[in-house]
């Protein structure tokens, strides 16, 4: 679905100098190993615009959301688990994203075609942006996530930039809530089936 890829798709990232058609404040660098271990861990999906209007639409119902990266360096992909506040629902996807590193973009199989994201960098680390299509004046899109559910003045003005340096609208964008989650009572679940697991596991060696 368009849906879990409009989130990382899990992204959940840099602002340089280099120029670009689009906008000389979105350029993807290469992915380096310390790039991946940069976006490993836990993010939360903040805020996005999209003028694609699938895009758009899945992002609107989505009250609040957050995903874990588990990048493998040797293989070139990003295992994927997202939790989504859908309605009064919490839906948890797992799937794998592909890295692309000399382009600098991440890519996920969707409704039988390959779709890609340039991963976005910023000066702060503990935020980063996934562009979508940004040269398709009828299709692009920006997506922005944080390490944490709340995030700065500052961190949300980078994103703000980036919407206006794309020649899109701050009336565009969609903010999530995370007081309106639901997923956390998931999340705990899984995280003591993991660790039992483990601990049988170890009993076991």
């Amino acid at each position: 679905m368009a849906l879990s890829w409009a989130l990382a798709a899990l992204s959940l990232l840099p602002l340089l100098n280099a120029q670009s058609p689009v906008c000389a404040n979105l350029t993807a660098a290469p992915i380096t190993n310390a790039t991946l271990d940069q976006i490993s861990g836990k993010w939360f999906y903040l805020a996005s615009a999209f003028r694609n209007p699938e895009f758009n639409q899945s992002a609107r119902t989505i009250h609040a959301a957050f995903f874990y990266f588990t990048p493998n360096h040797t293989d070139d992909t990003i295992l994927l688990g997202e939790y989504l506040t859908i309605g009064n629902k919490c839906i948890y996807n797992s799937s794998y994203l592909k890295v692309q590193r000399e382009n600098g973009t991440l890519s996920k199989h969707e409704s039988g075609k390959e779709q890609f994201a340039d991963l976005l960098l910023t000066k702060d680390p503990r935020i980063f942006m996934l562009g979508f299509s940004l040269r398709d004046e009828q299709n692009k899109g920006l997506s922005f996530y944080a390490d944490k559910a709340e995030v700065t003045e500052e961190q949300m003005r980078v994103f703000h930039e980036a919407i206006t340096c794309l020649g899109m609208q701050t009336s565009e964008i969609h903010y999530t809530d995370a007081k309106k989650d639901l997923c956390g009572p998931l999340e705990k679940q899984q995280k003591e089936e993991r660790q039992k697991a483990k601990e049988g596991h170890t009993a076991l060696d």
